[in-house]
């Protein structure tokens, strides 16, 4: 009697609706409103500004290319609002709205667009955005502000009103308006690599640091995530990868020389890993479904971030290991197809 099979009964439905897009979309948005509201507590005025202006290019883009391909609107999946929220959180809080507003404009006609729209895009767009920035206003992006100043909710940060094409005001006397001693604009990865100083783990956890919009603290991030894995709306083994992809990587240039690397914690902690490995690298699109292909894409991503920090000529690199990663992604797959009993693999 022991050994007879257990029968389970359980009352219906048995088969379940699998959620909607526009739902699965609306959930993501839930879970970056946190970070959205911590955003704009450090920074003020500007966060929320740099946050409309990016939203509203991204979803007057869509709706633009929509009608000019004579489609209906799709506008109303909010998969627009979350590539415009998406694309504020890795820009500087100070960030010309102008130029806020093209890198809504390409995130979605080159990120989206131009692969058939959603579903059908190979990068993930908010980065396809941020990369065409990077480019082409290398300066802007990698200029910023400090955390908490006294009138941030009053005034805009200066160069957050720049006139197209030209050079802001002076932001000497923003940048001295700071009410908690010891903030700085220099981001924990620019004083790393330029200067040598390794910011405390704590800091970096809390978010009280300089850096992008949305990507300062961990601590919130984590929480968000939680919440989209707990509705079963991301896959956790994809950020989860990519910390354990972080933490290898720099553990090993961490034994060989400890006093020149930073800390695995320092790696995972600082600049936009964690809100990229969360929000970005689990691209539903442009991430493998497969089971073995999810865990190399992230132990990549991991790889390519650490890499490009300690030796490429940039501070923050995450965006670009996700897009090389996104690229990489139909060969992963081709790769680490489960195999089917009694069926013999062909060589892809």
């Amino acid at each position: 009697m022991a050994n007879q099979p257990r029968i389970d009964i359980r009352t219906s439905p048995f088969i379940r609706k699998a959620p909607s897009v526009s739902q699965i979309m609306r959930n993501v948005v839930y879970a970056l409103l946190p970070i959205a509201a911590y955003a704009i507590w450090q920074f003020g005025l500007s966060a929320l500004a740099l946050m409309l202006a990016t939203i509203l290019a991204s979803v007057m883009t869509e709706h633009l290319f929509c009608k000019l391909s004579g489609k209906k609107t799709t506008i109303g999946d909010a998969s627009a609002i979350i590539t415009g929220l998406l694309l504020a959180m890795t820009l500087p809080p100070g960030f010309p709205l102008w130029m806020g507003a093209v890198a809504g404009f390409v995130a979605i006609a080159m990120g989206k667009t131009l692969f058939g729209g959603i579903g059908f895009n190979v990068f993930n767009p908010a980065l396809v955005g941020r990369a065409f920035i990077q480019a082409a206003f290398p300066v802007s992006i990698t200029t910023w502000t400090p955390a908490l100043a006294v009138n941030r909710f009053i005034e805009f940060i200066p160069s957050t009103l720049a006139v197209p094409f030209m050079k802001p005001a002076a932001t000497a006397e923003w940048t001295t308006q700071v009410s908690i001693d010891g903030f700085s604009g220099a981001t924990p990865l620019a004083l790393m690599k330029f200067q040598g100083v390794f910011t405390d783990s704590y800091d970096l956890f809390m978010g009280l640091t300089a850096g992008s919009t949305g990507e300062t603290s961990t601590l919130l991030i984590l929480l968000c995530g939680a919440y989209l894995v707990f509705k079963n709306m991301l896959d956790w083994r994809i950020p989860a990868a990519v910390i354990v992809g972080t933490l290898i990587t720099a553990e090993c240039f961490y034994l060989m020389d400890a006093t020149k690397y930073p800390s695995p914690l320092f790696m995972i902690f600082s600049g936009g890993l964690m809100f990229a490995a969360v929000f970005m690298a689990s691209d539903m699109v442009a991430s493998p479904v497969t089971p073995m292909g999810i865990f190399v894409f992230g132990l990549l991503v991991g790889f390519l971030t650490v890499i490009i920090r300690l030796f490429g000529g940039l501070t923050e690199a995450v965006m670009y290991a996700i897009l090389f990663g996104n690229a990489a992604t139909p060969i992963i797959e081709s790769y680490t197809q489960p195999h089917i009993f009694g069926y013999k693999r062909k060589k892809p």
